[in-house]
């Protein structure tokens, strides 16, 4: 049997009305679209009790208690990878026997719901303390001070972007077929490139032919980071960031940026969350997987014409919100952020 709708307040506010008016509710009820027997409920609890409130229903009693539910919330909280399968069971250890969408309920009561975890480079104290100095040093620098940072970064484009997620909508039985499959490649098929950016637009993006040793970099900041300077129209108090990588911080580079005058951004490690460009180079993956490269030869071209479309805007957001990377750093005392 289905659960009879609740008769609103209003609803039973006009049948008392009706009853005090000495009108007859038998032929009101059939206007009204009440059942009789509703009628002369509401009436009778009115003239005993003076209300019209519907009485409190306890209805079902729960599966778990306070004292069991708080035990899942404050079990999660300590080890927020236990799963609902693991929970169940350990209800079942102390003779409490629900589903698993029984514990999955409960949690989402209190807030909390399952998503999928966040990589995050794993930081040691020492890390999560260069972090903090980072974080305090720069934090009361100025949105100019950012706006004439040249961001700058290496990435890998896959020709087949294999180690994305992906999901399709096929039938019982098609699992196999091609158009449900992600072809992938032994050694990870695709492109190396170096970027820069800044607040103003895009700078230059070099293909890296082969391994890049620390050589190859000088040739680089050689052949790109002027010129980036330039287009990007920086001012003459520009400072260039890299990370930390062992071909970065070379004697050889070390020497060349010496000689050329180039102010370098001190850099944490461990903190790619700290770094606006790993933004830029989402965007370029994604856009570049929308085109459908089909060859290593076609997939340069297209990286180039994807870096080139993104918007001026899109660059200078990501440059005036990073101060509050930096107070997020300093809040989670070190710590990985959202970003």
């Amino acid at each position: 049997m289905g659960k009879s709708k609740e008769i609103s307040q209003d609803l039973r506010k006009t049948i008392v009305d009706l009853h005090k008016s000495d009108s007859s509710l038998g032929a009101n009820t059939k206007c009204l679209k009440v059942p009789h027997s509703s009628v002369e409920t509401i009436v009778r609890k009115y003239k005993h009790h003076g209300t019209t409130q519907a009485s409190y229903r306890s209805g079902r009693r729960r599966a778990l208690s306070p004292r069991d539910e708080r035990t899942l919330v404050r079990k999660v909280q300590i080890n927020p990878r236990t799963t609902a399968k693991d929970l169940v069971k350990m209800l079942e250890e102390t003779g409490t026997k629900v589903s698993i969408s029984t514990v999955k309920r409960v949690l989402y009561r209190h807030n909390l719901k399952g998503r999928s975890a966040r990589k995050k480079p794993l930081l040691q104290n020492l890390h999560k303390k260069a972090r903090l100095q980072f974080a305090t040093a720069h934090g009361d620098k100025d949105r100019t001070f950012w706006r004439n940072v040249l961001w700058s970064d290496e990435t890998k484009i896959e020709l087949f972007g294999h180690n994305d997620h992906r999901f399709v909508w096929r039938k019982k039985g098609e699992a196999c077929k091609p158009k449900n499959n992600i072809p992938t490649v032994k050694h990870g098929c695709g492109i190396m490139l170096w970027g820069c950016f800044a607040a103003g637009w895009t700078g230059a993006l070099h293909k890296i032919d082969g391994i890049m040793r620390k050589e190859n970099y000088v040739d680089i900041l050689k052949q790109h980071l002027k010129t980036s300077v330039r287009k990007l129209k920086l001012g003459r108090k520009w400072v260039f960031q890299m990370d930390n990588d062992p071909k970065h911080t070379s004697k050889v580079v070390e020497k060349w940026l010496k000689d050329n005058k180039v102010k370098v951004l001190e850099w944490p490690s461990q903190s790619p969350d700290l770094h606006p460009i790993e933004h830029l180079w989402a965007e370029l993956k994604k856009c570049v997987r929308a085109r459908r490269p089909t060859s290593l030869t076609q997939l340069p071209q297209l990286c180039q014409e994807e870096w080139a479309k993104i918007h001026p805007t899109y660059c200078g957001k990501l440059v005036e919100g990073y101060p509050k990377r930096l107070t997020q750093v300093k809040q989670f005392k070190g710590n990985a952020t959202k970003y």
